[in-house]
């Protein structure tokens, strides 16, 4: 083994071990992001908040923490983890996901469009004046 071969091999080592470092952070902070876009679509459906919690938890790092919240319209999630390392490798991953709450779509307005004036007037005929029955 030559002196040269002596000094690139640990050098490549450490090289490998940073890049797999690197690649189980990525697929840590993945998992942030699914999670919270699971936990905020959960929260538009209305789902009680444990199960909010629980489905975001269900596909988040071990170990993260989910926190609920809704400002007027909107519900968010945000989904805090650590990424996996040895001591001071740690980093902290953060992901959040804003959904409009499913009972405000469409709230306010007619699916069809703006009432006929024959709606307005109680008319139930549908336009084509024929009784109701």
């Amino acid at each position: 083994m030559t002196a040269e071969a002596a000094v690139v091999l640990p050098a490549l080592v450490v090289f490998l071990l940073a890049l797999v470092w690197a690649l189980l952070a990525v697929a840590a902070h993945i998992q942030c992001v699914d999670a919270a876009r699971a936990g905020a679509r959960a929260a538009a459906r209305q789902d009680p908040p444990a199960a909010v919690v629980e489905a975001a938890l269900q596909a988040a790092p071990e170990g993260a923490e989910v926190t609920v919240g809704r400002t007027g319209d909107l519900v968010q999630v945000e989904v805090r983890a650590r990424a996996p390392g040895l001591g001071k490798l740690t980093i902290g991953l953060h992901a959040r996901a804003v959904a409009l709450a499913e009972e405000t779509v469409g709230a306010g307005a007619p699916a069809d469009g703006p009432p006929t004036e024959e709606a307005q007037e109680g008319d139930d005929t549908g336009g084509n004046g024929e009784e109701a029955e």
